[in-house]
């Protein structure tokens, strides 16, 4: 028997046989060449090949998760195009007069390192994608082609990790569970684990050599374990756990219809965080109350180019009509700090998390602002949309994003464009928002406490930072006395103060956050019929 550790991304229990996913061997060799225009036209070759491969791939996707959850094929293809990455791999080319495939491995480990390399999780999560991209067009160069993965019982899946490729030809009807050597929680895998609602384990320390065809296994999702060849009361016990488990599921799924008031009738709106258009289905799937974070910025990220108006439109209107009424509440972009694009310019900040980010990019670049606003006010004729500004830090900030408001509805009124204007409210995500939330409550319509970053900026600690992990304390009492200051400047205004960082899905804090009188909680989708139990189960009046 032996035992492995890891960090969960999905809890729950799985036992079964072990199915590895080895690469594919992709290493090259740093060859001297001659015809420089030849080596430019053999990757032309090849990427109109990975081209071709990304289209089938995206139809079948379109068939086994949706058309949303399909797009990152499309993203795909435009990071391969992207004027950047090419460039750099032709240039190498041709100063270094080296071969093709060792151009494009050279310059696509550089693109994913830099990716690997940045702070925010999401933004982490993009080196696999970079990864797949110069991996397909290596394969292409050297002539190999795809191969499916084959199947023939339900097993659990172990891997280095898994490109959206690999995820796209994995038959989901037979994974008990997903182990990976790398990854994080925003990679593919984790994606995948969360949608399936089955177990899954990152980071786990294998030598996938050492593993032979169809071990027996267990994964622990709950406590990130991972057990192969395990002892027979090991096993017993694993699966005395998946039985519990599924009637766990089973009486979690009855909350589905049901209301979240506690025993005493107060009512708490639960709603969920997503990131991009795909997610929406993990919302309904999970009967959640409405979107409480639409992060906008997924439009932005992976481009060569701002978004037009007309991309941003049809993509908010697609969220407000899937959600068909219930409140989706759409944050402006969030860039700046560890999200960067190269087209946005910023240049180079000694202090990223201090700096040029969110709301003050978009006051000073109304150019930028302003198509999102128009799509946002366009969008929010077909639902229930909100709009919410991000690192709010003044009351004159809120004036100015308001006189832009003005000018962007005296230009549709003007061009005669049907729109509606929203609801509009801000995040509460420092403490300087904090100490003016009753001058800024008489401004908006409601407040949403971002805690990732107000805890940050509250403690001055970076909370990516690993070696800091013993000082940073989700729990201060600083900030949990700034959730009940905001509350409180909330409600004497009349406005609704909601929660939509991590510390909403702490449910050691849900009862402490509903006698604060906070009301709505906004989590992951698979958070809600879990939140929603409790809330159901709970007793707020002595």
């Amino acid at each position: 028997m032996r035992e492995f550790n890891g960090k969960s991304v999905c809890h729950g229990t799985a036992y079964g046989r072990a199915f590895v996913v080895k690469k594919a061997d992709v290493s090259v060799e740093r060859k001297k060449i001659e015809d420089i225009e030849y080596e430019i036209k053999r990757i032309e070759y090849a990427k109109e090949k990975a081209s071709r491969d990304l289209e089938q791939l995206y139809k079948k996707a379109v068939k086994e998760v949706g058309e949303a959850n399909a797009a990152i094929f499309q993203i795909h293809e435009m990071l391969m195009e992207d004027a950047d990455f090419l460039e750099a791999i032709y240039r190498m080319i041709r100063t270094e007069r080296v071969n093709a495939e060792y151009a494009v491995a050279v310059i696509g480990n550089y693109f994913s390192n830099m990716f690997a390399g940045m702070e925010d999780d999401y933004m982490k999560a993009r080196e696999i994608d970079i990864k797949d991209i110069s991996n397909r067009l290596v394969r292409n160069l050297q002539g190999y082609e795809s191969k499916e993965f084959a199947m023939k019982d339900p097993v659990i899946i172990v891997a280095e990790d898994l490109t959206p490729s690999e995820t796209v030809q994995l038959d989901k009807e037979k994974i008990l569970a997903f182990v990976t050597v790398h990854g994080s929680t925003n990679s593919h895998t984790a994606i995948l684990a969360r949608m399936m609602n089955i177990p899954a384990v990152i980071g786990v320390p294998l030598e996938l050599d050492t593993i032979q065809p169809d071990t027996l296994l267990i994964v622990d999702g709950s406590e990130g374990k991972v057990i192969f060849d395990p002892a027979e009361d090991v096993r017993r016990q694993a699966e005395e756990k998946i039985r519990q488990e599924k009637e766990r599921l089973q009486l979690l799924q009855m909350q589905k219809g049901q209301e979240n008031i506690t025993l005493d009738g107060r009512k708490i709106n639960i709603y969920a965080n997503i990131g991009n258009v795909s997610d929406v289905r993990y919302v309904l799937e999970n009967d959640a109350g409405g979107i409480g974070l639409f992060r906008s910025e997924f439009l932005y990220l992976g481009k060569k180019d701002f978004p037009t108006e007309e991309e941003q439109f049809n993509a908010y209107r697609q969220v407000v009509q899937m959600m068909a009424g219930k409140p989706v509440i759409i944050r402006t972009l969030d860039l700046g700090a560890d999200k960067q694009v190269d087209y946005l310019k910023i240049g180079c900040e000694e202090n990223p998390a201090l700096g040029c980010r969110a709301i003050r990019i978009c006051l000073k670049r109304p150019d930028i602002f302003k198509p999102q606003l128009r799509a946002l006010l366009r969008a929010a004729a077909y639902g229930n949309l909100y709009i919410m500004y991000p690192m709010i830090t003044s009351v004159e900030e809120v004036k100015r994003i308001y006189e832009i408001i003005e000018e962007v509805k005296a230009e549709l009124d003007k061009e005669e464009i049907s729109y509606k204007m929203p609801k509009q409210g801000i995040m509460i995500e420092t403490p300087a928002a904090v100490m003016i939330s009753d001058e800024l409550a008489k401004m908006v319509d409601f407040f949403s406490i971002g805690t990732n970053d107000l805890t940050q900026y509250t403690l001055a600690l970076d909370r990516q930072n690993e070696s800091l992990d013993e000082f940073y304390n989700t729990h201060h009492t600083a900030v949990l006395k700034m959730v009940q200051i905001v509350t409180e400047n909330a409600h004497k205004e009349g406005i609704w103060v909601g929660i939509c960082g991590e510390l909403g899905a702490d449910m050691s804090l849900t009862e402490k956050f509903v006698k604060m009188g906070i009301d709505e909680i906004s989590v992951v989708p698979s958070m809600v019929l879990k939140l929603r139990k409790q809330i159901r189960e709970m007793r707020i009046e002595s």
